[in-house]
């Protein structure tokens, strides 16, 4: 589990050292990044059973933009990511987050950020209802669901006049609201990898 988890980040820390620091400053940032990610979500409290994350994967796209104009520190992102998870059932999540962006030291810049979401779970197999004393097929057919993220990152955004990326990794703690009646708020976090390319201003 937890060998996974130093791989990962290891990984990750790998890209960050190969990129080759340059002046960048918040000016630089540009509005509208395709935003690419890699998933891996459970079940569970924040930072408990951290190794079920990697059993469920998912692929997602999103952008951003700059509450502050060319300002990289304030952003609001949106994003839709599907998660596949074969014991819980597969689910379609559309977010948007406010997320603070400090740098920490160029080009490494660390986040916070929290917002609102959807999610569309759909059921792992075959279920039925009773209707008129007969229980009828209803199929997967999915439930939606109010979602609360909440999450941390890091990232490295490596400035060039031209088109350049920025990867990112981030940890994140979702609640669900409306799982079922038994249980009003469930939790479940999702580790995220991706990237964004950012396009030329021109």
């Amino acid at each position: 589990m937890y060998r996974q988890i130093f791989l990962l980040f290891s990984l990750f820390i790998t890209i960050c050292s190969a990129i080759k620091a340059q002046d960048s400053t918040p000016k630089d940032y540009r509005n509208f990044p395709l935003t690419v990610t890699l998933q891996f979500q459970s079940f569970s409290l924040p930072f408990k059973n951290l190794g079920a994350n990697f059993k469920n994967m998912g692929i997602g796209l999103g952008t951003e933009i700059s509450h502050g104009g060319d300002s990289h520190d304030w952003i609001q992102e949106f994003s839709v990511f599907w998660i596949r998870n074969k014991n819980m059932g597969n689910g379609i999540y559309l977010m948007t987050q406010t997320a603070w962006r400090p740098y920490l030291s160029d080009p490494l810049f660390g986040e916070i950020k929290a917002g609102v979401g959807y999610k569309l779970a759909f059921r792992p197999s075959e279920s039925f209802v009773q209707k008129d004393g007969d229980w009828i097929p209803v199929g997967k057919k999915g439930k939606g669901m109010l979602a609360i993220p909440i999450g941390v990152g890091l990232g490295v955004h490596n400035y060039s006049e031209g088109v350049y990326t920025s990867p990112f990794v981030n940890y994140q703690a979702v609640f669900l609201k409306g799982f079922n009646q038994d249980i009003p708020v469930v939790p479940e976090t999702i580790f995220q990898f991706g990237t964004r390319t950012h396009f030329n201003g021109n």
